[in-house]
C-alpha cells in the first residue's frame, strides 16, 4: 500500500519558541517539531505547512499575528525570496545571542564537550555591505514572485540578471539592490545588465545550455579597488568586447577585467582559461598591514574587516614567542601564515590547490616575509611522518579546514604529532565540534571565540584554543 499523500494545511495561531539551523526558526505543534521559513522566535503566527515528515514538519508564515520584539522591517526589497539573509528580520543583538547559543549547543550536543565557558561573540561594526565578492547569474526568463504573477504587467520572458532561487538551478530572480556589497556593485551589475540587452547580448538559457552573458562576479577591497570577472557562454565577438570597453569606461574604480568562456554544463570556473582584458589580472586586499594579492580564483574571506578580527585571535591564541614552528593546514592563499609569520621562527602551509600555493608564496614576497614555507597537495596524503621529518614537528599548529572539516586521517595524524598548541578555525561549529570530539584524548579546550563574519545570516565562525594534555 502507497504512502498516503500529504495535503498541506494551515496553522491558524502558534508562537515560534526558538532559533533553528539554516536560518530557520523552531514552533511546536502536536507534539511536533515545526521548522518555520522567516520567523522570528516570539512570533506569534499564521503558518502554512508544506511538508510533512516523520519527525518535522516545514511551514512558511502566512502572517505575523503578534510580532516578536525581536523583529525589525528588512531592507532588502527582495527579503525571503532570493534565499540569503535569512535573519534580516530580527534584530542584531538578537542575531549575536544565536550565533553564540548555535556554537555551545554544537560543542555541548554534538561534541558533548568539556569546556568552561565561550567568550562573547564578536560582532560586527557593519551589518550590511562588508561582503568583498559577490556573483550573479543572467538567465533569459526572469523568475516572478507571487506578488509579480498577480501583477499582469510584468513579463516573465524578459532577461533578468540576479542571484538563483533556493533550490533551483534554473530559476533566477532579479536583483536591483543587494545590501551585502558595496553599493557599487549594484551600479556596475546593472549598468552590465543593461548594456548587455542594449548591445543584443543573449542572457543565458538553463536549459539549452546556451546564451552569451552567464555569470558576473564582482570583488572589491577596502581601499575601493575593484575586480570584474565576467562569464560568458559564448566564444568573444565584438558586442563582447564593447561591453567590456564601456564598462572600463564607465567605472574608474575598476582596476581589472577578466573573463572567461565557459560552455560547460556547470558554472564552476576553476577549470577554465582566464583572460585579462584590462589590468593587471588581480587586486591587492589590506588585512592591516600586510597586502595580499587576489587573484580571480583565489579564496580570501569575504568579510575583510572581521577576517582581521578572526586572524586576530588566531594569533593571540598561538601564543608565539618568536621561537616556534608553526604549521597552518588548509593555509589557502597563506593569508593566516604570513599574518603569524612575525611572531614564529617558521611557519608552514600546506594546501591542496596549486594556484592557492602560488599565490600565497607571492604573498610572502609582496610583504618580504622570509620565514615561510608552502606544499600543495592532499592533506591527509602530505602530513605524514616523511614530511615531518623533513620539515621538522610543529610546536603550534593550526588548521582552518573547509566546511566539512577534517579527514579522519588528517584527524589521528595531529594526534600523534602532539604540538603542544592546536588552534582551530572554522566556519561550521557542527563539524568542528565533532573533531574536537575525536581529539579530546590528546587535547583540552582552553579558550572558545565566536566571531560573526556574515550578518542578517545564521553562519558563524569560532576560534578553538586548544592545549596538550600533559
Amino acid at each position: 500500500m502507497g504512502r498516503k499523500k500529504f495535503t498541506p494545511f494551515v496553522i491558524n495561531e502558534i508562537e515560534i519558541t526558538n532559533a533553528a539551523s539554516e536560518g530557520k526558526s523552531v514552533a511546536r505543534y502536536n507534539d511536533k517539531v515545526v521548522f518555520v521559513h522567516m520567523g522570528v522566535p516570539g512570533d506569534v503566527v499564521k503558518l502554512n505547512v508544506f511538508r510533512n515528515k516523520r519527525r518535522f514538519y516545514d511551514a512558511r508564515v502566512i502572517d505575523v499575528i503578534e510580532p516578536s520584539p525581536h523583529r525589525v522591517k528588512p531592507n532588502c526589497a527582495h527579503f525571503g525570496v532570493c534565499g540569503g539573509c535569512k535573519w534580516q528580520n530580527m534584530s542584531y543583538a538578537r542575531q549575536l545571542h544565536y550565533k553564540q547559543t548555535q556554537v555551545h549547543d554544537n560543542f555541548s550536543r554534538i561534541g558533548k564537550l568539556a569546556f568552561d565557558k565561550i567568550d562573547p561573540i564578536a560582532g560586527c561594526d557593519e551589518q550590511y555591505f562588508y561582503r568583498n565578492k559577490l556573483e550573479f547569474t543572467f538567465s533569459n526568463k526572469r523568475w516572478l514572485t507571487e506578488t509579480e504573477i498577480a501583477d499582469k504587467t510584468i513579463d516573465a520572458s524578459s532577461p533578468t540578471l540576479g542571484f538563483h532561487v533556493p533550490e533551483r538551478f534554473d530559476k533566477i530572480i532579479g536583483i536591483e539592490k543587494c545590501w551585502l556589497q558595496n553599493d557599487l556593485s549594484n551600479a556596475i551589475r546593472n549598468f552590465i545588465k543593461e548594456k548587455s540587452i542594449e548591445l543584443g547580448l543573449s542572457f543565458y538559457n538553463h536549459y539549452e545550455k546556451l546564451g552569451d552573458m552567464r555569470n558576473i562576479i564582482l570583488r572589491n577591497t577596502v581601499k575601493n579597488e575593484w575586480m570584474i570577472i565576467v562569464v560568458f557562454g559564448s566564444d568573444l565577438t565584438h558586442k563582447h568586447s564593447t561591453l567590456m570597453n564601456a564598462v572600463k569606461e564607465k567605472f574608474s574604480e575598476v582596476k581589472t577585467l577578466v573573463y572567461v568562456v565557459n560552455k560547460k554544463v556547470n558554472d564552476t570556473i576553476g577549470d577554465q582559461e582566464l583572460h585579462t582584458f584590462y589590468g593587471d589580472g588581480f587586486i591587492t586586499e589590506w588585512l592591516g598591514d600586510l597586502k595580499f594579492k587576489v587573484s580571480p580564483k583565489s579564496f580570501f574571506q569575504t568579510n575583510t574587516q572581521q577576517a582581521l578580527k578572526l586572524y586576530e585571535y588566531t594569533k593571540d591564541f598561538a601564543g608565539l614567542t618568536g621561537n616556534e614552528l608553526v604549521y597552518d593546514l588548509y593555509t589557502g592563499t597563506g593569508t593566516i601564515a604570513n599574518f603569524v609569520a612575525s611572531k614564529a621562527k617558521h611557519v608552514v602551509g600546506i594546501e591542496y590547490v596549486d594556484d592557492a600555493i602560488t599565490d600565497a608564496k607571492i604573498n610572502s614576497q609582496l610583504n618580504n616575509i622570509t620565514n615561510t614555507s608552502f606544499y600543495a597537495g592532499d592533506m591527509k596524503d602530505m602530513l605524514t611522518e616523511d614530511f615531518l621529518h623533513a620539515n621538522g614537528y610543529p610546536d603550534v599548529l593550526i588548521t582552518d579546514p573547509p566546511r566539512n572539516g577534517m579527514h579522519a586521517d588528517v584527524v589521528e595524524m595531529i594526534k600523534r604529532i602532539k604540538a603542544k598548541t592546536v588552534v582551530y578555525v572554522s566556519c561550521n561549529p557542527a563539524t568542528q565540534a565533532r573533531d574536537l570530539d575525536l581529539l579530546r584524548d590528546v587535547y583540552k579546550i582552553e579558550e572558545i571565540q565566536p566571531v560573526d563574519m556574515f550578518p542578517q545570516t545564521h553562519h558563524v565562525e569560532c576560534v578553538v584554543k586548544l592545549s596538550i594534555i600533559n
